[in-house]
């Protein structure tokens, strides 16, 4: 078989002396050094438009949403140029005195 299949079965680790001890450096495979979101992808999670986490990725928008979907959401395709993009915001902690009429 050649490298170029990428279900090819892995070759067996050779056995080490002492089984506790993790595997060689060169052994184990590192994560790839830009494991950052996409800036669309940022810009998706402070939208006002998401759905909540519960629910599930995708944008709740009357207009995005027929499009969209509710299942396979691209941040990517729809979100760096986004004409209804609102930030969320936490509502400020309003004093006594402002409720006074």
């Amino acid at each position: 078989m050649d490298d170029t299949n990428p279900f090819a079965p892995t070759a067996a680790l050779p056995p080490t002396d002492n089984p506790a001890e993790p595997p060689a450096a060169e052994d184990t495979q590192a994560l790839p050094a830009d494991a950052t979101a996409s800036p669309a992808v940022e810009r998706f999670k402070s939208c006002r438009w998401r759905a909540t986490p519960d629910v599930g990725e995708f944008c709740t928008h009357r207009d995005v949403l027929p499009f969209a979907g509710k299942e396979g959401f691209a941040a990517d395709s729809w979100c760096p140029d986004c004409s209804f993009y609102k930030l969320r915001r936490t509502p400020k902690k309003r004093e006594r005195l402002d409720f006074s009429y």
